[in-house]
């Protein structure tokens, strides 16, 4: 890869870059519309500074999201978001190369209900290879964004990347989560994303190399076995727990890695999965029902628009579909008289949201 450096940091990547970053989210805003005013200027002055090593990462901005669950998120500033997406664009087939299949996160053509089909497909597999004698490995590692050893992950991607050049962009990004915390990568990276698979890519290949698990699937931290028997499942979980602290510096989730039998189905990406069905998780299902009961108070204050509320109820829908929950959503809207089904969509229906909301300004 003698050009890699050149390739990632052309004008026509950074150019491809900025477009992508122009699709996000609202936090980049303002600082979008300043750069865009002079964009050609900006993105010269960017790659300059890229290929007279003048580029210095420019910090982060904190935030909390509350779903899927609170956290905090440091956010880069917008100039470094651009530098991250130009390398994720050349830097994520030349890794993707070596990531297993089972593999499912932040890649293309993957992603939860990928993997939730794999796991329901293992589980149909394992049932006929090794019957109801089956045991199941849930494997999870305990606040693994937070707990990545940032010098463990550059020896890792060293094996594959040899630019210098390359190189220093990469752990100058790294290097910037000592602005947050000792170990970790913070969450609002993009580059962190492609760093997380980079590095649990490690225990993926020694099991599937080492260990030899057929059925195996991992999504992000969480990983699910299926093995022939409790004691394979007791030895695997055993090699999961020590792979982590011997070689990644991590800790298993003592909470969350457990084994049990195959009968038990197992919860994973956001589904109850069994061989023959799954269910959407209760804690889902209380989520949604919470968050469909604040809507009103919150269109009606001014914080959410009925064209966000329109779009989680899509979203909450496709999730939904993806189980043997077809009468959940029903449900909803049955209870929920601002809530209408309209070609087999739930929408907002704006008249009897406005009689909703007026008769809880009344009631107040």
């Amino acid at each position: 890869m003698p050009n890699l450096f050149n390739e990632i940091f052309s004008m026509e990547n950074l150019k491809a870059a900025y477009q992508k970053s122009l699709k996000g989210g609202g936090k980049y805003k303002n600082e979008s519309l300043r750069f865009q005013r002079n964009e050609a200027v900006n993105l010269k002055a960017l790659r300059e500074s890229i290929h007279n090593k003048t580029y210095r990462f420019g910090g982060y901005k904190e935030f909390t999201v509350y779903e899927p669950k609170e956290r905090v998120i440091n956010a880069p500033y917008y100039k470094d978001k651009i530098i991250q997406l130009a390398l994720i664009e050349r830097l994520n087939p030349i890794f993707e190369k070596s990531f297993i299949k089972e593999s499912y996160a932040c890649m293309v053509d993957k992603g939860t209900h990928a993997a939730v089909n794999q796991v329901q497909n293992n589980l149909r597999g394992a049932y006929r290879n090794y019957g109801s004698d089956a045991y199941i490995l849930k494997g999870d590692v305990s606040k693994f964004f937070y707990s990545i050893d940032r010098e463990i992950l550059k020896k890792i991607y060293r094996k594959k990347i040899k630019d210098e050049n390359v190189l220093w962009v990469m752990d100058l990004i790294v290097d910037s989560g000592d602005l947050i915390s000792e170990k970790g990568l913070p969450l609002g990276n993009s580059l962190s994303q492609l760093c997380a698979n980079i590095y649990l890519n490690e225990f993926d290949q020694y099991a599937k190399r080492c260990l030899q698990y057929k059925y195996y699937v991992r999504y992000a931290d969480d990983v699910v076995v299926i093995l022939p028997k409790k004691g394979t499942a007791k030895r695997a979980k055993t090699e999961f727990e020590n792979f982590l602290i011997n070689h990644l510096n991590l800790k298993p989730n003592p909470k969350k890695t457990q084994i049990f039998p195959i009968k038990q189905g197992v919860n994973a990406y956001g589904y109850k999965i069994y061989k023959t069905h799954r269910l959407l998780r209760n804690e889902s299902k209380k989520k949604i029902k919470r968050k469909i009961k604040a809507m009103p108070w919150l269109i009606g204050q001014g914080r959410m628009s009925i064209n966000k509320a329109n779009e989680m109820l899509g979203s909450w829908q496709g999730h939904a579909e993806h189980a043997s929950s077809r009468n959940f959503m029903q449900g909803i809207a049955n209870k929920r008289p601002f809530i209408s089904i309209e070609n087999g969509v739930l929408k907002i229906n704006e008249e009897e949201l406005n009689c909703y909301i007026e008769k809880i300004v009344n009631t107040d």
